[in-house]
């Protein structure tokens, strides 16, 4: 296995026939069980990233590509995507745009059929990728009958079922009203216990803190910060001049730590700014503070 899920360095990207780089100069890297959450404003370059992780970029957009983009060990732009599919699968931000079959079970054989599955592991991956969906029973339902959340579940068993080691989810929720949203993350959840490798782009703030091992933050086209959820959204400052805000329980603390409790540490949800400011306040009862 290579030493990294995920290797990008110094990548810049170009469109085709522009003169602008859409990239410039991103650089990190996570490790297989790691989930990466990409951040950022509207044109920010969080889909073109996905698509340059995928092989979309330049292997079928084209442009210009510059740097070294390694998934799964594979150097991405000389890999066809024919190849990339068996490595990491990409669920998109419509799930319509994914779906075009007549049944439930006709979708996820699709992509099974193309890597040429025999039909009784085909038929054992379709089982399987549906109940970790919980989409069980739905088999003969049409695609396009389901509400936005369970579209959303299908286009994830879909490329669950060809067992990529790597997924990329490219806003999956922006699209569903708050009972799909739900529905969703509670499928990534339980990917996520799977430990399962993944890249995720969402505008959802507190989700990504309380969901990601390692946050990325894009501004026009540029990386303005990569680390563990604290070391980001700690930089409150420099989010919200980049348009992004951090969880309301970090911005809470960034405005105890200026005003009236300097020594607190930051804190990503509510259970723990609670825990926090009882540690801090019994710290200061000794003085500790």
């Amino acid at each position: 296995m290579p030493a990294k899920a995920i290797k990008v360095d110094h990548l810049t990207y170009f469109y085709p026939d522009t003169t602008g780089a859409a990239l410039k100069n991103i650089t990190f890297e996570i490790d297989y069980g790691e989930v990466l959450g990409i951040i950022g404003s509207n044109n920010a370059g969080k889909t073109t990233l996905a698509m340059c992780l995928m092989g979309l970029i330049p292997n079928v957009i084209g442009g210009e590509l510059k740097g070294s983009v390694k998934v799964d060990g594979l150097e991405v732009p000389q890999t066809a995507i024919a190849e990339m599919v068996r490595h990491a699968g990409l669920v998109f931000q419509e799930p319509e745009v994914q779906l075009s079959q007549t049944t439930v079970a006709e979708e996820v054989a699709l992509g099974l059929s193309n890597l040429g599955i025999p039909r009784d592991e085909m038929l054992k991956r379709i089982k399987e990728a549906l109940a970790m969906v919980g989409l069980s029973g739905f088999e003969e339902r049409n695609p396009l009958a389901l509400s936005g959340g369970q579209q959303q579940r299908l286009a994830i068993a879909a490329v669950l079922a060809m067992q990529p080691k790597i997924m990329i989810f490219d806003e999956p929720t922006s699209m569903l009203d708050p009972a799909g949203k739900t529905e969703v993350f509670t499928v990534l959840s339980q990917l996520k216990a799977r430990k399962f490798t993944g890249v995720i782009i969402e505008h959802e703030i507190e989700r990504v803190a309380l969901y990601c091992d390692k946050v990325l933050v894009l501004a026009n086209g540029e990386q303005q910060a990569f680390g563990t959820p604290e070391e980001v959204f700690s930089q409150v400052d420099k989010l919200k001049a980049c348009g992004i805000r951090s969880p309301q329980v970090t911005e809470l603390a960034h405005l105890l730590k200026q005003d009236v409790y300097p020594g607190i540490d930051y804190f990503l949800t509510v259970e723990g700014a609670v825990a926090g400011l009882a540690q801090y306040l019994q710290r200061k009862d000794h003085g500790e503070g």
